[in-house]
């Protein structure tokens, strides 16, 4: 899909779209919970479907109505021998692994080469020393055994979700676990945000010491009705067309780590911004293509963007070069430079990231561009370009 969005003022009032990191968590909560939960608020991105695809596979049953997912959980048994497409979604991947290993036989996970290349390596060698064997192809991962109750310790400078798939899965093995996450502990705000999900459907963690956590075995989660509060991370891109834009459907109180992006925002409206985006390294796109419309700015902690649906940093600088923004480049260090822009002089590419699509559409409404690959929003927003239509965006989209 290619877009052309004209330059033009974005004014009006939209609804953040439901938290994605919420939802896959609250969605797999239920699918281990015994009997119907209820979650409201599921947008049919493609890594929702995914999860959903992957709920089915350990043998819940998902049905969705418009926004909403009715689940009738597993109530912790895993129907082994079962086949994950995760699509391109890592935190299907991830989060699923762990649960898929409580039955014991064979699960394989499949996926995009990219997905595979970003890789479970973290599993593949902490699982192996609990004798869970781990095979590899271009296109999917095999694990084989069961998942044991014990000592279990992880990097916390990779991804937090190889944290929150055991935290989901350890609490229902029959005896007690100890789980340390290694400093630095990036993303931390999304571990935040997996125990207090799982409380919400009865399970508890206890936190002995900074990242050090005691996980009772036998417990069972709860089904319940529950709603997925809005995506700060998402939302960033429309707080970033300005002023005039309104955006609803957010707490102020959110453990989301992304929430910051607001405050982020308005220091690049200064000289000399220096932000360190590792706890909220989705939002690098967006704040790099604030920070070449603005005054630039300088973003520490960004290594992990190299690992993402795209290395990030790299397509940013191509891209943004196109609209004759500079960026400077260290290993887990950028520089976005001050420098005068214009409208792009060729086509805008997408990397097949919708984080990269939603960054440059936010730069195009400043100053036009043509944007090609732009179906890849469909992973987390489909209603992306609507949105910004309803705003006032005029676009051409062609399929």
């Amino acid at each position: 899909m290619t877009v052309t969005i004209y330059p033009g003022r974005a004014a009006g009032t939209a609804a953040a779209p439901p938290s994605k990191s919420c939802a896959h968590r609250m969605l797999l909560c239920g699918a281990l919970a015994e009997g119907e939960s209820v979650i409201e608020g599921i947008a049919p991105s493609q890594d929702m479907l995914a999860t959903v695809d992957c709920i089915r596979a350990m043998g819940g049953a998902c049905r969705l109505e418009g926004d909403t997912a009715c689940i009738t959980g597993t109530g912790g048994h895993i129907r082994p021998g079962g086949t994950y497409p995760c699509r391109e979604s890592g935190s299907t991947l991830r989060f699923c692994i762990p649960p898929a290993l409580l039955s014991g036989g064979r699960a394989v996970f499949t996926g995009t080469p990219r997905l595979m290349e970003r890789g479970v390596g973290i599993y593949e060698e902490l699982l192996t020393q609990k004798g869970i064997s781990v095979s590899t192809a271009p296109d999917s991962v095999t694990f084989s055994g069961r998942l044991t109750p014990g000592d279990y310790t992880l990097r916390g400078d990779v991804s937090s979700q190889f944290v929150t798939g055991l935290l989901l899965a350890l609490p229902l093995l029959p005896g007690g676990s100890i789980l340390r996450v290694l400093p630095p502990v990036e993303s931390r705000p999304y571990i935040d945000i997996t125990l207090d999900i799982m409380a919400a459907f009865g399970v508890r963690v206890e936190e002995r010491e900074p990242n050090l956590f005691s996980i009772p075995g036998g417990q069972r989660y709860e089904s319940r009705r529950a709603a997925v509060e809005g995506d700060w991370s998402n939302a960033a891109f429309l707080l970033a067309l300005g002023d005039g834009v309104t955006v609803t459907g957010l707490r102020p109180d959110s453990l989301q780590g992304d929430r910051v992006c607001r405050d982020m925002l308005h220091r690049l409206e200064s000289p000399g911004a220096v932000l360190d985006i590792s706890a909220c390294p989705d939002l690098g796109p967006i704040l790099f293509a604030a920070a070449a419309r603005g005054c630039g700015g300088v973003f520490t902690g960004t290594h992990r963007l190299r690992i993402k649906e795209s290395d990030r940093i790299a397509a940013m600088a191509q891209e943004l070069s196109k609209f004759g923004a500079q960026i400077r480049e260290e290993e887990d260090r950028v520089t976005v430079l001050h420098r005068p822009l214009h409208p792009p002089r060729e086509v805008l590419d997408g990397h097949n990231d919708h984080r990269i699509v939603m960054a440059l559409a936010v730069l195009c409404a400043s100053l036009g561009g043509t944007i090609r690959g732009a179906e890849a929003v469909s992973k987390s927003w489909p209603d992306f370009f609507p949105a910004l239509e309803a705003l006032g965006l005029r676009m051409d989209i062609q399929p």
